[in-house]
């Protein structure tokens, strides 16, 4: 017996999950049963899985549904996740990368506008390096309806507004755009970007730039990888 495995049974879980796929995986009744679920990626850790969306089994790296969570934060809380998985939250870039380690992962993105129009955009390619890499980002292979927005950040290591890995000469992205992100000079996506509470436009919002054209900020985001296996 793995020196996990027993640590859990002596606290009474019987199963142990790696994500919100392998739920599916071992107990096909979760299927269509969106919540909040506890896996085992680097830590045990409450994820929302997204159960209902194309076939299910996407583990949750990042939800906002309101402005009631602040994700301008720092490298350390980045790294660890911040929020609550049944409503705003970062999962934590150590985790991503727990996740996405095996290089096996796709990525959906979903997002809503303040008017309802909703769109999506999958990369079936997505995987971030480990913290001494600074997190860099893998992404590609991009398909769906909301235009790729993305693929600009790929190869880019993360930023925050306490940790400058941008390519921008003269601005700290991660302080210009308010947020947390895979920033090059600086990025047309900005999902850690600040929160509005109406579709107003600018750079440092919540933005995916080339769905419309417009830095438009968006009312709710969910960003989740699902193994493709």
């Amino acid at each position: 017996m793995k020196f996990i495995e027993f640590i859990f049974i002596l606290h009474g879980i019987e199963k142990i999950y790696k994500d919100c796929s392998d739920i599916v995986k071992r107990d096909p009744s979760k299927k269509g049963q969106d919540g909040v679920y506890v896996i085992y990626s680097d830590i045990q850790r409450e994820v929302y899985c997204g159960m209902t969306t194309d076939g299910g089994g996407w583990t949750v790296i990042q939800k906002r549904q309101d402005g009631e969570l602040n994700f301008y934060k720092t490298w350390i809380m980045y790294k660890n996740g911040f929020g609550d998985a049944s409503n705003n939250y970062w999962i934590g870039n150590a985790a991503i990368y727990a996740l996405t380690r095996d290089q096996n992962q796709e990525l959906r993105i979903d997002l809503k506008r303040y008017d309802g129009e909703q769109a999506y955009a999958v990369y079936s390619t997505f995987y971030i390096g480990d913290e001494d890499n600074k997190y860099t980002l893998t992404v590609s292979g991009y398909n769906g309806t909301a235009s790729d927005s993305l693929s600009y950040n790929n190869g880019m290591k993360f930023t925050t507004k306490d940790q400058d890995n941008d390519q921008s000469s003269n601005e700290n992205c991660g302080v210009t755009y308010y947020g947390g992100w895979w920033y090059k000079g600086c990025s047309y996506s900005n999902l850690n970007g600040m929160y509005a509470q109406s579709g107003v436009s600018d750079w440092w919002y919540m933005i995916w730039y080339y769905w419309k054209g417009t830095t438009e900020t968006l009312e709710q985001t969910l960003m989740m990888v699902r193994n493709k296996n």
